[in-house]
């Protein structure tokens, strides 16, 4: 967490939705590269490593529709040469030795994105500080995500059809997804009524870690960001956030009570209920809304 001692009264509390409102899409992430023999975070890497013009990123943006971005999702995730260079090169920045690295792999791009963003169990902890966060009034409370709201109305609204070698049903795509009727899309409106304010990628057309993402979702709720405290699994969306002086709690996977934790001691009020401070943490569940 970062802090300042000068810092003004904090008026927003920021959290992102998946990997800490919602169970984080790397677990599906891991559970694939086991699926495919690659070692832990090679896909996560190479990912990461495309960069600004990577598919995901795009997507993010709301740059790509669904099913081109499929194609080149997999296309992408599956260029071992560039994949092994990369994750060589992670490895050494992290000072572990390299493993056996694959000699080939075909990643589908669909699939791997619906084992993604079916895994959207809400996490408990968290839940229960938005909830004590909203029931004090004394903060704005707004999501920060990279999401994929503006491509769910386009599949939503897109009658049947034939997209490449696929035959198209919106509703059946969407529930393959997990964001079929029971949820309503992606951080539906369920998960949307949490809020009072909801900043997407998709909707922006700019996403974390570009600080513009940042900078709208402060002047769209009436704050500067050294009033904000904002919460993220990824280090490198923390880093954006601090240098435009916010305060920044990581969330990392199976850590987010101590994460509400630490958010309780910065506020000084109580956040978690009596059974959630007595309970193990978790890596996900279900939880009520």
């Amino acid at each position: 967490m970062s802090n300042s001692e000068t810092s003004p009264p904090i008026k927003a509390i920021f959290f992102d939705i998946g990997g800490v409102v919602v169970k984080s899409p790397l677990i599906a992430i891991h559970a694939y590269e086991r699926e495919k023999g690659l070692p832990k975070d090679w896909l996560n890497v190479l990912i990461t490593r495309r960069g600004e013009g990577g598919a995901w990123q795009r997507f993010e943006r709301g740059e790509l529709e669904l099913y081109p971005f499929y194609s080149l999702f997999g296309e992408e995730l599956s260029d071992i040469e560039l994949g092994n260079q990369y994750y060589r090169e992670w490895c050494q920045s992290k000072n572990v030795d390299v493993p056996s690295l694959p000699k080939s792999v075909k990643v589908d791009g669909r699939e791997l994105f619906g084992k993604m963003m079916r895994s959207n169990a809400l996490d408990p902890y968290i839940l229960s500080a938005i909830h004590k966060l909203r029931e004090s009034k004394k903060y704005r409370i707004v999501a920060l995500t990279n999401n994929y709201s503006a491509q769910y109305e386009r599949i939503r609204d897109t009658p049947p059809s034939k997209q490449g070698a696929h035959k198209f049903s919106p509703e059946a795509e969407l529930e393959f997804l997990g964001w079929g009727v029971a949820t309503g899309g992606p951080a539906g409106p369920k998960i949307r009524a949490l809020f009072d304010g909801f900043v997407d990628s998709s909707v922006v057309g700019s996403r974390k870690p570009e600080p513009g993402i940042y900078e709208y979702a402060c002047k769209a709720n009436g704050v500067s960001p050294n009033e904000v405290v904002f919460l993220d699994d990824l280090g490198l969306n923390l880093k954006t956030a601090q240098k435009l002086g916010m305060k920044t709690m990581h969330v990392p996977i199976g850590g987010s009570r101590k994460a509400v934790e630490q958010l309780e001691q910065l506020l000084g009020m109580q956040l978690l209920d009596d059974e959630n401070k007595t309970s193990k943490p978790q890596l996900g569940g279900k939880s009520k809304l």
